[in-house]
């Protein structure tokens, strides 16, 4: 989900009313970024408080927490708190058939993975035990249609869900979060929780159920900032995927119905965030409930031309960071610096939790009560990929450096000025001196995070590109039956 597509935000078009009530009685966070904008190595950030390349070995969706690292679902269970997590995880590797699952400290899990176990294990949907959610679409008639539009999880293609919205998964997920938060007062009366609530949505395919697919007029979303003719002077990934996903063949008109429905999805799950927050209102929850609403990355929605993650464009690397609750002010914003690795040494603190080693993130829980006492981080640095390419940026805010392995392509936006990013600034003459900072910046947050393999002695990763063969590449990723 990216971190403009909310109306606490300033985004006049959308409705979230739910979660900028949720921003409304606690601290919103202007400035909250992915350290690494890509589903699996994001996630185990929020778990371990540490840069992927730490707590997994890699920085691509390849990774698996390593074992010895700190997990939040541990520091926690040993003051006492129960962990339920319910929705995504995408924790790898995926069991096989009858084998437990990879959970990482949680208690209870009901999960689904858009199909993804079903697609390694059992790709004719046969098996019951892989994904909660499949399982449950058989149990009420509606087995396999989930996928029955033909539209796969890197798809772009906007298309309505099959599903009565009762059956759709943010809503299922909705229900057994409720449900676990029922059960878990009836069997552990005054025991404290932690729950994950998680879902894969508004992650391609953008497939709201009706009537939400009508919420939003295509005519008048918000257009997607810059050209593809931009992508030149810029990641050169992002121009590959135009042609490896044939996004160059979507129209003006279709970028402005996959917005729709983009949209279309985050209402919806707002209105389920809204169903949760209601029991927990109802429960005599919230006094003592601590709640936090963030992404694992954005999505670029067309932004240039392209779409998907991984680069660190704000639509890609920002997220949405809002937390309310006891301990933490109410009605306030924050521009400090923030990443995911927060989450995980800030609610330690929080529940009074050892984490057991140190971590890379930073506990907030002061700056939470406090806005105005400062963040103890003057630049944040951001990593991605190894293969084929990689990329890292650094920001304090008002300058984003990003320099990507491809040619050793170098991008410097104004984000004071520029916020859409439109104009790269890394060729102009009278930059030079500022680049030259902000590489010394670069390579010093870096070396200090131990993100050494972008590094060369004298420089950064360079790999020579031929950008016009992207034209030729086949296409992959579309209509995925994944069961």
């Amino acid at each position: 989900m990216r971190w403009d597509c909310l109306g606490c935000m300033g985004n006049r078009k959308i409705r979230t009313p739910n979660l900028d009530s949720l921003a409304a009685r606690g601290v919103l966070f202007r400035n909250a970024f992915s350290p690494d904008p890509i589903c699996v190595p994001a996630r185990a950030s929020i778990m371990t408080g540490n840069y992927p390349h730490v707590c997994t070995g890699v920085k691509s969706n390849s990774g698996r927490i390593l074992d010895g690292q700190p997990l939040l679902t541990k520091a926690l269970a040993g003051t006492g708190y129960r962990t339920y997590a319910v929705g995504k995880l995408h924790f790898l590797p995926y069991s096989p058939p009858g084998a437990p699952r990879l959970v990482h400290g949680f208690e209870s899990v009901d999960l689904t993975e858009s199909g993804r176990i079903h697609a390694q294990f059992d790709p004719e949907g046969r098996l019951s035990g892989l994904e909660d959610y499949v399982d449950y679409l058989k149990t009420v008639g509606w087995g396999g249609y989930s996928r029955a539009h033909g539209v796969g999880n890197n798809d772009v293609r906007p298309c309505p869900s099959p599903l009565p919205k009762e059956h759709y998964v943010d809503w299922w997920i909705a229900d057994r979060t409720i449900e676990r938060l029922e059960r878990h007062a009836k069997e552990s009366p005054g025991r404290p929780f932690f729950m994950w609530m998680s879902s894969p949505k508004p992650h391609s395919p953008y497939d709201p159920p009706r009537p939400w697919d009508a919420m939003y007029d295509p005519r008048e979303m918000p257009e997607p900032f810059g050209s593809p003719s931009a992508l030149a002077s810029r990641y050169a990934l992002m121009e590959r995927e135009r042609y490896e996903r044939a996004l160059d063949s979507l129209s003006p008109a279709a970028w402005r119905v996959i917005r729709a429905y983009y949209y279309a999805n985050i209402t919806f799950l707002d209105e389920m965030i809204g169903r949760v927050l209601r029991r927990v209102g109802d429960m005599g929850l919230f006094e003592d409930t601590i709640v936090l609403f963030t992404a694992d990355h954005g999505d670029l929605i067309g932004d240039f031309g392209t779409s998907f993650k991984v680069c660190h464009l704000n639509g890609s690397v920002r997220v949405p960071f809002i937390a309310a609750g006891p301990g933490i002010a109410a009605g306030r914003e924050s521009t400090a610096l923030v990443g995911l690795q927060d989450i995980m040494p800030t609610f330690a603190a929080m529940a009074g939790a050892g984490i057991g080693a140190p971590v890379q993130g930073l506990d907030l829980s002061e700056h939470m009560a406090e806005p105005s006492r400062a963040v103890r981080r003057d630049w944040f640095y951001a990593t991605s990929m190894e293969t084929p390419w990689q990329t890292a940026m650094v920001t304090d805010g008002r300058w984003k450096y990003i320099y990507s392995e491809p040619d050793g392509t170098e991008e410097l936006y104004d984000q004071e000025n520029d916020p859409g990013e439109l104009h790269n600034l890394a060729g102009e003459p009278g930059n030079r001196n500022l680049i030259g900072s902000l590489r010394i910046r670069l390579r010093a947050c870096a070396e200090e995070i131990g993100d050494t393999r972008i590094l060369t002695a004298n420089g950064f990763a360079r790999t020579p590109v031929d950008r016009a063969s992207f034209r030729s590449l086949p296409v992959k990723g579309m209509g995925w039956r994944w069961f």
